[in-house]
């Protein structure tokens, strides 16, 4: 029965160690774990893809987009998802829906929806985005309005992901 009984405190804090990590992260160091987003939709409210199949490849770009700035057209045909840490970033999508985002906010990007950033702020605006994409394939999809062509892109490239 003592044996049992030391199993007890062992069990429960192994229990709340794989149940809530982040807890077990904050006693055991000392550090602050704080959700930005946690989400199954993009910030319109439609639902967020299932994965498609291939090869994942892991995607984080840091984008500076320059006071009065306005990105191209484009979007993601995979899940993305960024956190502003400088400055004011205003996303607008083909039908009109805007978000406005303001430093320290997170935001769950749409996926195969034309839109664009633009930096209405005084400073520059800088976003890090995650992407969860397919190796191999583009994760940011330029419309071109002259032509009506779409361009891809497997690089990123400041003016061509957000």
């Amino acid at each position: 029965m003592l044996q049992s009984n030391r199993r007890l405190p062992l069990a429960l804090t192994l229990l709340f160690t794989l149940t809530f990590p982040s807890v077990s992260l904050v006693q055991d160091k000392g550090a602050k774990v704080e959700v930005l987003e946690k989400t199954t939709v993009s910030w319109d409210g439609d639902s967020l893809p299932v994965y498609p199949q291939g090869q994942p490849e892991i995607t984080i770009l840091k984008i500076t987009i320059t006071p009065g700035q306005q990105l191209p057209v484009h979007k993601h045909p995979y899940i993305n998802a960024g956190v502003l840490v400088r400055g004011q970033l205003t996303v607008v999508t083909d039908k009109g829906a805007t978000h406005h985002l303001k430093a320290g906010q997170a935001l769950a990007e749409l996926v195969d929806k034309w839109h664009y950033g633009k930096n209405d702020g005084a400073e520059p605006a800088e976003i890090i985005v995650f992407y969860a994409g397919i190796k191999g394939q583009p994760i940011t999809i330029i419309k071109d309005d002259n032509t009506h062509q779409i361009e891809s892109s497997t690089q990123p490239q400041t003016e061509q992901s957000q």
